[in-house]
């Protein structure tokens, strides 16, 4: 069975004892580890591999082919995506009005990161900001130090690393959007092919979230191979963020928060609308 998903801690967590053939009945896996902005557009072709882990705000353009599980993913409060930007004019915190008309760096215009970065500009920057660039998420901290984009909009570890770039926080998109809502932040999804049993793939996946709780020792190497140098305490804090309770199951709080994205985004023309009773199958 052919799956994609990120080198990301938290994904190689969750899947770990799948991966390695530690889940009673479930097929071998052949892993293909791609970042975010690939595992959207291998999706959108129609002819990806069966399981994928995308961007909930990439789902509009896949539900006809995949279908949303209920576990796996990446939804939760306090984890949400930030803007950043090199600097402080005149010794004072950034605002929004320096975005005005300026370049900003994304990991991916398909990535929840993005949607929730338009839906909160359209009406915080005045007059809208200027060229959107798509980056890989590791070298957006880097192009913002270096002055190529004014600003950047950063994903996963970054939340931990980002003064260490000499980089300042202009807005925590997730902040903003539970302040909004109430609700949590849909970030990344597990989609499985329709056409497979989708009831055993959800009981796959939960097993192997399971066993990565209850054997946290047994993943740390083949955490650390694929966590690009990433220091322990940041792996460690990473995983501690993004799996969570939604994790092992989305619940009613889940799909209403992913219903109010999509939602809210599909109102302001940002992705198709959807019937969001297909998010449940």
């Amino acid at each position: 069975m052919k799956i994609a998903f990120s080198p990301c801690p938290n994904d190689t967590f969750v899947f770990h004892a799948w991966a390695h053939g530690l889940i009673q009945g479930a097929p071998e896996l052949d892993v293909t580890y791609a970042d975010i902005d690939i595992t959207n557009g291998l999706a959108a072709t129609g002819d990806g591999p069966d399981i994928l882990k995308i961007s909930y705000a990439a789902l509009p353009w896949v539900l006809d082919e995949y279908a949303l599980l209920p576990c796996g993913g990446a939804l939760g409060r306090g984890c949400g995506p930030l803007v950043l930007t090199a600097g402080n004019q005149h010794g004072t915190p950034p605002t929004p009005e320096l975005l005005s008309g300026r370049r900003v760096a994304v990991p991916s215009e398909r990535s929840t990161a993005y949607l929730l970065f338009r839906l909160w500009a359209a009406s915080a920057v005045p007059g809208g900001v200027g060229e959107i660039v798509v980056l890989p998420f590791d070298e957006i901290m880097p192009a913002v130090q270096r002055g190529e984009v004014e600003a950047g909009l950063v994903i996963h570890e970054a939340r931990f690393t980002y003064p260490s770039y000499g980089l300042n926080l202009l807005i925590d998109l997730g902040s903003w959007w539970e302040s909004d809502t109430g609700l949590p932040i849909p970030l990344g999804a597990i989609v499985a092919r329709r056409s497979m049993d989708l009831e055993a793939i959800t009981g796959w996946i939960k097993q192997s979230v399971q066993y990565a709780w209850d054997h946290p020792e047994a993943s740390a190497e083949y955490i650390a191979a694929h966590a690009q140098e990433m220091s322990p305490e940041v792996t460690e804090a990473h995983i501690n963020l993004y799996v969570n309770s939604y994790t092992a199951d989305l619940g009613e709080d889940g799909y209403n928060a992913i219903s109010a994205l999509l939602g809210r985004a599909a109102k302001e023309g940002l992705v198709p609308t959807v019937d969001l009773s297909a998010l449940r199958r």
